[in-house]
């Protein structure tokens, strides 16, 4: 069961050792999961720091993190989300990963501390800087 959803930046900040990663291994340890649309934002980040594909998965792994399908149910509510969220400059990673919080029924962790001024319905953000 997911307890938390990670954005991309959160899951970068355990990665990368970055401020609020303590916070992020907690949800870990908890039960978190990353839509795979952030899942790819997270891959495509350790591919440029010349990562390979082997090293991105393990890290996937041993981190416990479980990626979550982005269907069509999330595609129409990241949709519906974006006149909310353009005003922000959020794009479609950061609304769909919204959107798999808001189907998930669970509360989304992320480093963008412009996500605390979202007002979207049934999704609860916590900035972990």
């Amino acid at each position: 069961m997911t307890r938390t959803l990670l954005d991309a930046s959160a899951l970068l900040a355990v990665i990368f050792e970055e401020p609020g990663a303590d916070m992020v291994l907690s949800a870990l340890k908890e039960g978190s999961s990353i839509s795979a649309v952030n899942a790819a934002e997270v891959a495509a980040c350790l591919f440029h720091e010349d990562w390979d594909s082997e090293e991105v998965l393990l890290a996937f792994n041993q981190l416990g993190v479980t990626v979550l399908p982005f269907d069509a149910e999330a595609a129409i509510t990241s949709g519906s989300f974006h006149k909310a969220t353009r005003k922000f400059g959020l794009g479609l990673g950061d609304r769909a990963c919204l959107a798999t919080a808001h189907k998930e029924k669970c509360p989304v962790l992320t480093a963008d501390e412009t996500w605390m001024r979202l007002d979207l319905p049934d999704v609860t953000v916590r900035c972990i800087r």
